[in-house]
């Protein structure tokens, strides 16, 4: 039977595991700011807290003091690899170095001492991974699969050393050959691209002598079915209120495209009454959208 038992004594935490044979107790040291432990000193201080952190039971109150204080000694790992993205803005910055805190702890609850690895080397991987991950998936302007936004970083690398290799721009089949890729997926990656940035219809652009003007003034159009489309919904209650007989006619006329002495026969009338019936009904439609206008 073995249990363990964590006891403070001075400014130490005593940490180990008794049994039936005897007791053995390994002192910890109570750091009051394990976040300030010099490089060097962490080190050393890691190996002997991931020591106990083996022979503990995960979700303890000693679990915890161990795994927190290995955490804030190496909080220097996580500035340090977020030092990398300096470029970044300061409240950019903030996010980097919490998103690195995830890969500090996720390399601390997967590092074991039997790999005979410094945990800085364990973790540094860890951190940079979660970071690159954060960018990956913040940094597109349209949201795009996961492979996609993987492949545009080969594409990019795929381009460069063909275009340094043949002197000029590559073309699709030869990125195809280079990245072992289907021609259409090469396709894809390119379109997919093309969501990594944006810009504001409203960016202004320097129109010279003009003065400014924005993006939208050169790009897209009025859609004319726009305006057919507002038509249509200001048409739709007119019709309804129509009579069968006008609502048929305006239905075989326009929708079926038959001719008025057609329409005629159908009805059992002349053309000529079918015309002013038809210019009756169209007279009323017309004068009711230019009042819902």
């Amino acid at each position: 039977m073995t249990a363990t038992t964590v006891s403070r004594t001075g400014n130490d935490h005593a940490v180990g595991s008794q049994t039936g044979d005897g007791h053995a107790v390994v002192r910890l040291p109570e750091i009051p700011d394990p976040s300030k432990v010099a490089p060097k000193d962490a080190r050393e201080l890691s190996k002997l807290f991931f020591e106990e952190l083996a022979v503990l039971e995960e979700g303890t109150h000693e679990y915890q003091y161990v795994r927190n204080t290995l955490i804030e000694m190496n909080m220097s790992l996580v500035r340090y690899a977020a030092s990398r993205f300096r470029n970044r803005g300061d409240g950019e910055m903030e996010d980097i170095v919490q998103v690195g805190m995830i890969g500090l702890i996720k390399a601390i609850d997967r590092f074991e001492l039997s790999r005979e690895v410094e945990f800085t080397t364990f973790a540094v991987p860890y951190i940079v991974g979660e970071i690159k991950r954060f960018f990956r998936d913040t940094s597109w302007a349209v949201h795009v699969p996961r492979r996609l936004q993987e492949a545009r970083v080969e594409l990019a690398r795929a381009t460069e050393e063909l275009r340094s290799r043949l002197g000029r721009s590559p073309k699709v089949s030869e990125l195809a050959a280079l990245m072992n890729l289907t021609e259409e997926e090469v396709i894809e990656v390119r379109l997919a691209s093309n969501g990594y940035n944006s810009s504001s219809l409203d960016a202004a652009i320097n129109g010279g002598e003009e003065g400014e003007t924005a993006l939208a003034d050169f790009i897209g159009a009025e859609d004319a079915a726009m305006e057919l489309v507002e038509d249509f919904h200001a048409l739709a209650p007119l019709i309804a209120e129509l009579d069968e007989r006008d609502r048929k006619i305006i239905h075989m006329r326009f929708v079926e495209e038959l001719t008025q002495s057609q329409i005629g026969e159908r009805l059992g009338c002349s053309q000529m009454h079918v015309s002013r019936l038809l210019s009756r009904t169209l007279k009323r439609l017309r004068e009711g959208m230019l009042t819902t206008r």
